[in-house]
């Protein structure tokens, strides 16, 4: 007989800089046979390296915590974002932004076991999905109950739209009920750039980069559209259109 092969446990980091939190959520985490807690954070900041390090499937994340909270981690993890991350807080007015990031969920404290057992099957649904080998072609829009299917290279740029993500193809602009986050895992990181944490541009129609007069940079696209640029994802864009005009020459 073949020998059992136990199916790979959900690797979890938990993020919270309050002890008893942490306590809380690991003590329902360990009830559930098929999680692996690596490791318990107190600081956003020991959390993003712990992150970068271990890779887990699944972060639980507070969003207010000292000199980096929750919305900071996971700007600073850019692609490198776990499968799913679950926003743990006492304050309301956050869920919004956080599903704008890329949160799969928005667990409120308090919170029941039920409430808790819905978030981390919708999790454990993701992984699966993530775990699954995928190459997005097109997307599938739907409006006034029709179904448009835009090809990928067609797309000029993306932005965040509240709990959408808004597609531009020329001079139409297409709502999509996805995150950002999830969206950019799914793209070619050959064609496609984030140039802000709202915004993904197709590189094939970058023209060039202009310094405004408030001194700040924007990325010029065919067709006209003047986007803002992040001044943390001005070295990586420049980086990335300097290897595409190698490859072309």
């Amino acid at each position: 007989m073949p020998p059992d092969v136990s199916p790979a446990k959900i690797r979890t980091v938990i993020v919270d800089d309050e002890p008893l939190a942490r306590s809380n959520l690991s003590s329902l985490l360990r009830l559930d046979p098929e999680i692996e807690i690596v490791r318990e954070c107190g600081s956003g900041v020991e959390a993003l390296a712990e992150i970068r390090r271990a890779k887990p499937d699944l972060v639980f994340l507070d969003v207010q915590m000292p000199e980096c909270d929750g919305f900071d981690v996971l700007e600073l993890l850019g692609k490198d974002l776990p499968a799913a991350v679950v926003f743990v807080t006492a304050y309301d007015q956050y869920a919004l932004r956080a599903f704008e990031a890329g949160a799969l969920d928005y667990l409120l404290k308090p919170f029941d076991n039920a409430r808790f057992n819905r978030t981390l099957d919708r999790a454990k649904q993701r992984i699966a999905r993530t775990d699954l080998p995928r190459k997005l072609e097109h997307v599938a829009i739907k409006s006034t109950g029709q179904v448009w299917f835009i090809k990928i290279p067609e797309i000029d740029w993306i932005e965040a739209a509240d709990y959408y993500v808004c597609v531009h193809v020329g001079p139409r602009s297409h709502l999509l009920r996805r995150s950002m986050s999830e969206l950019e895992r799914e793209l070619d990181p050959e064609v496609f750039c984030r140039i802000h944490r709202s915004t993904i541009v197709n590189l094939d129609r970058v023209r060039g980069l202009k310094l405004s007069r408030k001194g700040e940079y924007e990325v010029l696209l065919e067709g006209g559209a003047r986007l803002r640029l992040s001044r943390r994802y001005r070295r990586p864009l420049q980086s990335r259109m300097e290897v595409r005009d190698l490859n072309r020459s």
